[in-house]
C-alpha cells in the first residue's frame, strides 16, 4: 500500500530500477576483476579464480609433485580449484546479495 493512498510514482520507480541495474553491472564488474585463493595439501596447491569463477592460476610447491603418484596431484588441484570457487561464491554473495534483494529475490544465474 502507498502511504497516502496515491498511485506509485512511475518515474521514481523507474529511476530506482535503473539505480539498481547499474548497481548490480558494478558489483558484476567488480568481482571479475577482484581475485580470491583456494588451496589444498596445506598451501602445496594454490587455485585463484575471480570473483566470477575464472580460474586465472595455479601454484603447484614441487614437493606435491610425484611421478609415481599423480592421482593425489589431481585430487589437490581439484580441491584447490573448489576451494577458490567456494571463497569466489562467499564474494558474491557479499557483493550481490544485497542487490539480490532490492531487487526482489535472487538473480538467476547465482546460488542465492
Amino acid at each position: 500500500m502507498i502511504p497516502g493512498g496515491g498511485q506509485p510514482n512511475m518515474q521514481q520507480l523507474l529511476q530506482q530500477a535503473q539505480k539498481m541495474q547499474q548497481d548490480l553491472a558494478n558489483a558484476q564488474e567488480e568481482l571479475a576483476r577482484t581475485e580470491v585463493e583456494g588451496q589444498a595439501g596445506g598451501g602445496l596447491v594454490k587455485a585463484t579464480v575471480t570473483g566470477s569463477g575464472e580460474l586465472r592460476g595455479l601454484v603447484i610447491d614441487p614437493k606435491a609433485v610425484d611421478p609415481e603418484d599423480t592421482e593425489t596431484l589431481a585430487d589437490l588441484i581439484v580441491a584447490a580449484v573448489q576451494a577458490a570457487n567456494e571463497n569466489a561464491q562467499t564474494l558474491q554473495q557479499q557483493k550481490l546479495g544485497p542487490l539480490a534483494q532490492g531487487l526482489g529475490g535472487g538473480i538467476p544465474g547465482l546460488p542465492f
